[in-house]
């Protein structure tokens, strides 16, 4: 599995993929779940938000087990971060099989379109809209790089997007949701663990800030006439550095857009994405609000209107103590239980359903990278945890 679905949308120059929502490598990565789940004749579907199931067992006779995550990717990302979870998923289910083990319940394999969000600049698309997190009318005001709106991509695609919208009767079917992830840091690596077991994910969100100023010659303008507001975001980007240090947070400014974008012209228009992520609201709030007033009073130093917008927001997520205890129990209480700063899908569908996290380590902590890795033993471990998992909470 993991070698046909490898050259998938993999970029020649950068080894990074391109897995973006709705586009051509997308659709390959659709094309191979669906093969997948054929192939090992489970029932196939993709929901009214464009997410794919594959299903074992009846889904109307509720309470199932679902497994998975996702395989779009970030720009140039790595192999694991999303196609792991579900290779896994295939995988857990084919070594239960071999097993001869006898399902009380259904089991489902899911692929969660658009996770990374970017397309459209908002994360976890396919399951915030199942969830009820996204309304329709949101997700229809989404766009892209090029102007394209989300319905047009879908209905490109192949897919109704006059059907999107909240879906309470699938996750009522669902009586536990497991995904499985490669991890994001190196607590696993240090600890000397293949398998964790995920604690909670830290409350993160993406703000833009619109630095305005007044675009003009570079080989003519005077220093001191000049109003350019790359000077202040570039001040910018190091406050939120700092700030995030002093606080023990993160904050990333990792996107940019610069209007008009001429070598010898002074800028106009400078438009920056932070990122920010830390253990706890109070924090994250409070060096949010120091990279703002700091952006701020840069601005007024430069001549620079600074404007900011949150574009997503996702509070903290504490996974539900029971379900990620009795993961404990099913992995003989020797996994370790970490925290984590990504998000993801089981943290969407956390407040309707409940849902867990195994991670599998990562020896360099990378990701969001084509260096993005994970041994072979411990994927195969990673795959027996789940499997394991699994077989505890859907088989007699």
């Amino acid at each position: 599995m993991w070698r046909d679905l490898a050259p998938l949308g993999r970029h020649a120059a950068t080894g990074g993929y391109r897995r973006h929502a709705w586009t051509p490598a997308d659709a390959d990565c659709r094309s191979w779940f669906r093969a997948q789940a054929e192939s090992r004749g489970l029932a196939y579907e993709t929901d009214r938000n464009g997410n794919q199931w594959a299903w074992h067992g009846d889904p109307a006779a509720g309470d199932a087990v679902v497994t998975g995550s996702h395989l779009d990717s970030v720009p140039d990302g790595g192999a694991f971060d999303g196609p792991l979870g579900v290779v896994s998923s295939f995988a857990a289910l084919d070594e239960l099989r071999r097993k001869g083990a006898e399902f009380a319940k259904p089991l489902a394999i899911v692929n969660f379109g658009d996770e990374e969000g970017a397309r459209f600049g908002l994360a976890c698309v396919g399951s915030r809209l199942t969830a009820g997190q996204l309304t329709a009318e949101q997700a229809r005001e989404l766009r892209d790089a090029d102007g394209v709106s989300l319905p047009e991509a879908m209905e490109h695609a192949g897919y109704d997007p006059d059907a999107i919208g909240p879906d309470p009767e699938r996750l009522a079917r669902i009586g536990a949701f497991v995904e499985l992830h490669v991890e994001q840091g190196r607590a696993l690596d240090l600890s000397g663990d293949a398998v964790g077991i995920a604690s909670a994910i830290w409350p993160h969100g993406r703000w833009r800030f619109d630095f305005r100023g007044e675009a003009n010659h570079a080989g003519t303008t005077r220093l001191e006439d000049r109003r350019d507001p790359m000077l202040t975001y570039a001040n910018t980007v190091l406050a939120a550095r700092k700030k995030a240090r002093l606080a023990g947070a993160l904050a990333t400014f990792g996107k940019v857009a610069v209007e008009p974008n001429g070598v010898n012209a002074i800028p106009s228009l400078v438009r920056g994405w932070l990122d920010s992520r830390a253990a706890d609201q109070e924090t994250l709030d409070r060096v949010v609000a120091e990279i703002e007033q700091a952006a701020a009073e840069r601005g007024a130093r430069d001549g620079v209107d600074v404007a900011v917008v949150r574009e997503s927001f996702t509070p903290v997520i504490e996974f539900g103590h029971a379900l990620r205890d009795e993961l404990g129990a099913l992995l003989g209480g020797k996994a370790p239980v970490l925290a984590t700063g990504a998000g993801h899908d089981a943290g969407i569908l956390s407040g309707t359903v409940p849902t867990a996290m195994l991670f599998v380590r990562n020896p360099t902590g990378i990701s969001h990278s084509p260096a993005e890795s994970a041994a072979e033993d411990d994927c195969l471990a990673g795959v027996a945890a789940l499997a394991d998992v699994v077989e505890g909470l859907a088989c007699r």
